[in-house]
């Protein structure tokens, strides 16, 4: 039913200004369109609604997920924009908090401003 469909995520935000400046002027990706109800962006071949609602409660696990090319790149644009990665005491990271999964992919976590999880993942 749905297999030809354009599929779209969907982040709660509550803080617009924010969110846009995060995803926008400091993740890298484009603004689509804004209105009262959301804000949309997008990177390589996907799009995310960021809806505006009056209060997020952030999940504990990822929200929304980007695969990179280059890790260690991302690392280091992600730390000279002020963005921190995330460390889990569960989940052994290396000095710059990337943890490398059973399969060999290496994957990391960032914030938005409402504390939404975002996971960002290079596969072997």
């Amino acid at each position: 039913m749905l297999g030809k469909a354009e599929a779209l995520a969907n982040v709660g935000i509550s803080r617009p200004d924010a969110a846009r400046a995060f995803y926008v002027d400091t993740l890298g990706l484009n603004l689509i369109s804004e209105d009262e109800f959301a804000i949309v962006v997008s990177g390589s071949g996907a799009k995310v609604r960021l809806s505006k609602v009056p209060m997020v409660t952030p999940a504990a696990y990822s929200v929304l997920s980007f695969d990179v090319k280059d890790m260690a790149a991302f690392v280091k644009q992600a730390k000279d924009k002020g963005v921190m990665l995330q460390r889990f005491p569960f989940l052994p990271a290396d000095d710059d908090g990337v943890w490398t999964s059973p399969d060999g992919a290496r994957v990391c976590w960032i914030r938005d401003p409402d504390l939404n999880l975002i996971g960002v993942a290079q596969h072997p």
